[in-house]
């Protein structure tokens, strides 16, 4: 079960041509109309009277200027999942579109009483009044009702609520199709079913799944959900998805694999699902701070691609990019990979060592980095305390690796390390390793 999305909910590749065959005639008329036309027994979705079928990512903004949203549209992008005045301009702009999120509060993390009509009419109000600043803006194709709001919840009339504001959006907004997202467990844990009896007004359903994802079109069946769906958030392994070691630390895929889990995910159930899926959103267009600096964001910090934007560009145009990220092979201490359980003795001496290539053989920049593990915060994303590097630890580095000492503190720690083209492209990976006196 995860709620990526929390934070951002609160504050795919085609030509230029294809993606303005998506837009109105005149991007400048006002509202688009966006429908859902059912034909042959398959659900299409429609704007402005021509097929659109979302090729999109989520994306938080980019205050910085490392990953902007021109970037995103000239791989091939149509829509980005978010909010906001200034996205929905810059969408316009670029002939994209926003499937705006309305920030429902959540009774797991929010502390939200669903039972409480008081409380359930002030948000009710705030989100007519987001629904009403918003609903004409010629870049809204959908809106996105709550995210993960059965995450550690026990209060059905949650989707009461979600009711109502969809209900409103109806009444207010004729031009747009409302659903709401759910994750992984709420598939599992039956709660289609309940969104079904008690929010009929929705249009369709959005999915949040990572790791599994190429269940969800039987999971959908299986539920009797008898509208379409948009993936809502997908891309690598979750943390909680992966193998751990022995002090229970996941163990995150290296960029090259994360890309091939991009690849599979993308062509098993997005685009292999016809007769329901309307699109998706890959997680997520920049860099991101959860579980590690390096497990979910599709780039660098720094701004530097990672092999998943191939991936989509690749996915969404049908063309890969002139020059392509580095692929990590392996990365190892001392001959021991991460499923091996590293542990190693305070103070000690040993190898971190890195197999890495590059398809059109650039010259790598290696730079390497051993931090402590991250102590979780209460929720994903929420508020995590990035780890400092320890650049006093690394004795000597080499062409493909370094010698290093342990810290001296017992504990659990990583090694990471970016190889670097020059291109803008960059490949990552990283291995735990625990300290302790008697190894």
């Amino acid at each position: 079960m995860k709620s990526l999305a929390v934070l951002l909910l609160s504050v795919a590749l085609m030509p230029c041509a294809a993606v303005q065959s998506g837009a109105p005639a005149n991007p400048e008329s006002g509202p688009v109309k966006v429908e859902i036309r059912k034909q042959n027994g398959q659900f299409r979705l429609y704007r402005g009277g021509r097929s659109y079928f979302i090729k999109g990512a989520v994306y938080g903004g980019d205050p910085n200027g490392k990953f902007p949203m021109k970037d995103l549209a000239a791989r091939g992008a149509n829509s980005v999942r978010s909010s906001g005045a200034w996205i929905l301009d810059e969408a316009q702009r670029l002939g994209m579109t926003v499937l705006v999120n309305l920030p429902m509060r959540m009774e797991s993390v929010h502390k939200f009483n669903y039972s409480d009509p008081e409380a359930v009419r002030r948000q009710f109000e705030e989100m007519r009044k987001r629904v009403m600043e918003f609903k004409d803006h010629p870049a809204v194709l959908m809106w996105a009702i709550g995210n993960e709001l059965s995450v550690g919840y026990k209060d059905r009339n949650v989707w009461n609520a979600v009711n109502d504001v969809a209900k409103m959006i109806h009444e207010v907004d004729p031009n747009h199709p409302a659903l709401t997202v759910i994750g992984d467990g709420s598939i599992s844990g039956g709660d289609i079913k309940e969104i079904q009896r008690r929010a009929p007004d929705l249009d369709l359903l959005g999915v949040n799944y990572y790791k599994g994802i190429e269940e969800v079109p039987t999971k959908i069946r299986a539920n009797e959900w008898n509208k379409p769906y948009v993936v809502t958030e997908w891309g690598p392994s979750g943390d909680w998805q992966v193998p751990r070691t022995e002090w229970k630390a996941s163990i995150e895929e290296t960029s090259s694999e994360k890309a091939q889990r991009y690849l599979e995910r993308y062509q098993s159930t997005i685009r292999e699902d016809a007769e329901r899926c309307l699109g998706s959103y890959v997680f997520i267009w920049q860099w991101r701070q959860e579980r590690t600096h390096t497990w979910y964001g599709m780039f660098l910090e720094s701004g530097e691609r990672t092999e998943a934007v191939n991936v989509m560009q690749y996915l969404w145009t049908g063309q890969w990019p002139a020059n392509r990220a580095p692929r990590v092979e392996e990365l190892a201490i001392d001959g021991k990979l991460a499923a091996g359980n590293v542990y190693l003795r305070p103070g000690g001496s040993f190898t971190a060592s890195l197999k890495v290539r590059d398809p059109e053989g650039d010259p790598l920049t290696i730079r390497w980095e051993i931090m402590p593990e991250v102590a979780r915060a209460g929720y994903a994303g929420g508020g995590e305390k990035r780890s400092q590097p320890m650049p006093e630890l690394i004795r000597k580095a080499g062409e493909r690796e370094i010698v290093f000492s342990a810290p001296a503190q017992e504990g659990a720690y990583r090694v990471f390390v970016f190889a670097l083209d020059g291109q803008g492209n960059a490949a990552t990976a990283n291995i735990p390793f625990f300290v302790r006196r008697d190894p």
